[in-house]
């Protein structure tokens, strides 16, 4: 844990990624192979019972393999080198076998795997509290009608409750990717020296199957030691969800502006506050978002150039990964935990909504009147109508309904009933309603129901 953890990354994906954690998975890899090894007759029965017994992170010296891993290249050579002579403490025999027919990227790369496996499964969990958050809070507002923007401007009329489909509607699809994924990814790395397990001879294949039962990982056709698509894959995912929420983040932390204030984040005691101004509430959730979410990119990125690897095994794009996913993965736990707390505890000023709707005096509904004048007058006659209409209106600091009440044009076609309902954002929604039942029976097909 650093002093940052708490506001960036604190999630259950960050002890997943921890050095004991890490070791740990790299050890399992080991107890695996001996008990997949001597299975297949390759090492001796005896042999496996000893060396899994010391595959234990608490029985190895930390900081001396950290220093070791220095000059070794990774951290895989001095953590054998440990776990051999633990073993050769019980049993000089058994010592013989640890290790057998792996090569360093298979330990490394496998034990990564099952830590992906952890933070996958952690992080489906979090990703269906998400789920469940928002759709409690879509239900809530599906009528809390507000200003939609576009360019930053007041556009048409919507409702908070679309704002947030259109979240849940990404997150729905995230969900399903990673459904997708998940086969794909958690696979076992195992190919001895160079990817041809030579060192096993006729049983190299036999020893696979028994490795990846052992794990309960996926058997692949090919060692993928210079082929990263995988991990590529994973990253995508995890950078892709934590835009998604950054998105929201970035939205939310506009609509609690000052001027806006159509929303606020969770309220505590010391939350939000300001070292100078006592009045300050501060978007704090949105800014450790929009914090991770700026770093994530540059993290794909170099996740991007390490796909260039050389040859069977690679010179520094392996390496390049070895900070830069768990570092990615971490962040986007945080965006995610950080964003479940947002979704449960948002306050919502609804009249605030309604009252932002007013401010430029029924401009905002300027649309309704051109497209109900365009039945008469024609669709260019009427945009050009009511275009000089919205520039008085401006101009003089009018409501636009005081000037199409006096314009004989209007009142002509319209009476002043039919311009009071066509003003009246509630009726101005559209397919607005249609589209969030749309995301919630696709949420509701995936037997979710808001907790």
């Amino acid at each position: 844990m650093t002093l940052f953890t708490p506001m960036l990354r604190d999630s259950p994906l960050s002890e997943i990624f921890s050095d004991e954690n890490t070791l740990q998975r790299m050890l399992d890899f080991e107890a695996a192979l001996a008990r997949a090894t001597a299975l297949c007759g390759v090492t001796p029965e005896s042999s496996m019972t000893i060396i899994s017994a010391q595959c234990q992170a608490d029985k190895l010296d930390i900081p001396a393999l950290a220093q070791a891993a220095a000059g070794a290249g990774n951290l895989a050579i001095p953590l054998v080198k440990q776990l051999t002579a633990n073993v050769k403490q019980q049993d000089e025999q058994a010592a013989r076998y640890v290790h057998w027919g792996a090569t360093s990227q298979d330990v490394i790369d496998t034990g990564l795997i099952l830590q992906l496996r952890e933070a996958i499964d952690a992080s489906e969990a979090l990703l269906e509290q998400l789920i469940s958050a928002l759709i409690e809070q879509i239900q809530r507002h599906q009528h809390s009608v507000m200003p939609g923007r576009t360019w930053m401007q007041h556009a048409l009329p919507i409702t908070f409750g679309l704002k947030l489909a259109g979240t849940l509607d990404a997150l729905l699809r995230w969900s399903e990717r990673l459904q997708e994924m998940k086969p794909r990814v958690l696979v076992l790395q195992f190919g001895g020296a160079a990817g041809t397990l030579a060192s096993l001879n006729e049983q190299g294949v036999a020893v696979v199957q028994a490795l990846a039962n052992s794990l309960s990982l996926n058997q692949p056709d090919t060692p993928w030691h210079s082929q990263r698509d995988r991990l590529l894959e994973v990253a995508s995912w995890f950078a892709g969800v934590s835009t998604t929420l950054g998105k929201f983040a970035n939205d939310f932390s506009l609509l609690m502006q000052t001027e806006v204030a159509e929303v606020g984040e969770p309220v505590a005691p010391g939350r939000g506050g300001s070292s100078t101004m006592p009045h300050k509430r501060n978007p704090v959730s949105c800014a450790a978002i929009l914090t991770a979410t700026t770093r994530i990119p540059g993290l794909m990125a170099t996740l991007y150039a390490s796909q260039n690897q050389q040859h069977e095994r690679a010179l520094g794009g392996w390496q390049a990964e070895w900070e830069t996913l768990p570092q990615l993965i971490t962040l986007a736990g945080g965006v995610m935990q950080t964003t479940r707390e947002l979704f449960s505890g948002m306050q919502v000023n609804t009249d605030k909504m309604r009252a932002n709707l007013d401010i430029t005096h029924g401009l905002i509904m300027a649309e309704s009147i051109t497209l109900a004048l365009a039945k008469s007058l024609g669709k260019q006659a009427a945009h050009h109508l009511v275009e000089q209409l919205c520039h008085r209106a401006l101009d003089e600091n009018q409501p636009l309904a005081a000037l199409l009440a006096q314009h004989p044009q209007v009142t002509s076609h319209l009476s002043s009933t039919q311009i009071a309902h066509l003003l009246d954002p509630q009726h101005a929604l559209g397919s607005n309603d249609k589209f969030i039942n749309q995301v919630l029976a696709r949420a509701a097909q995936q037997n979710r129901e808001p907790t």
